[in-house]
């Protein structure tokens, strides 16, 4: 009776994890990137990845990064209690049996495809709604358009524009912007326009991607590439700029 139910608590771990990659991925992330993340926290290994961030920096997924990370500590107490008892007849198998027939049917539910779109639209709603601007993530705040994109531009040193006024990055007319200048660990937003571009300075770009690939990338990235750095929602290192911008 121990190792049964063992067993069902084992179910239960792996219903949880994929209930909970499931939530994750209603608001927004990726799904290999959610249940990576999920075990993680589960298992509390602390395993630092640039993928966690998308966890830190989004509120609803905090909420359900910290019920994992108790819900771990507790499973795993519960586990090591099991197993040092496990000649003991003290098991609430039938409630476990419950419990784990009840989170199945939540999973099968939440596979459904009309309750994945409701529910990820609730989520970005309210996401939109509850939290202030400050703490949504680059995605939610800035993306409105499939083309929309912000990266950084590390200026080198055979950058044609080095010693020349941000304003000359940009035509007139042309959907790009610069937002911000970061001049060692310092950022420059007073009169940012009239700066004069340094060697090392880092320039952060909004605006149509493919525009902005055009003039600072000296290659296209693959399609599969673009849209793995949309979902990640991080800005991509940029390549060599051109030199006959």
């Amino acid at each position: 009776m121990g190792y049964f139910f063992i067993l069902l608590y084992l179910i239960i771990v792996g219903l949880v994890i994929e209930i909970a990659s499931t939530l994750l991925v209603f608001t927004g992330l990726e799904k290999k990137i959610s249940r990576y993340q999920v075990i993680s926290m589960l298992t509390g290994t602390g395993f630092t990845t640039d993928e966690s961030k998308l966890i830190i920096d989004h509120p609803l997924r905090r909420k359900i990064s910290a019920f994992l990370i108790l819900f771990g500590a507790f499973s795993l107490a519960v586990i090591i209690s099991s197993i040092s008892s496990i000649l003991s007849n003290d098991f609430k198998t039938t409630e476990l049996m419950v419990i784990s027939s009840s989170l199945l049917v939540l999973l099968f539910i939440l596979k459904i495809p009309q309750i994945r779109h409701f529910f990820s639209k609730t989520v970005e709603e309210e996401t939109k709604d509850s939290y202030p601007l400050s703490e949504l993530p680059i995605k939610d705040v800035l993306y409105f358009d499939k083309d929309d994109f912000i990266t950084t531009l590390e200026v080198r040193d055979d950058f044609y524009y080095v010693g020349k006024k941000v304003h000359t990055l940009i035509k007139r007319g042309e959907d790009v912007h610069i937002i911000l200048l970061i001049r060692g660990d310092m950022p420059v937003r007073e009169n940012l326009y009239e700066q004069k571009i340094q060697e090392g300075d880092r320039l952060i770009v909004y605006g149509n991607e493919p525009l902005i690939r055009s003039k600072f990338f000296e290659e296209e990235e693959k399609p599969k590439d673009k849209e793995e750095s949309r979902h990640d929602q991080r800005p991509q290192e940029p390549r060599d700029p051109k030199a006959n911008l």
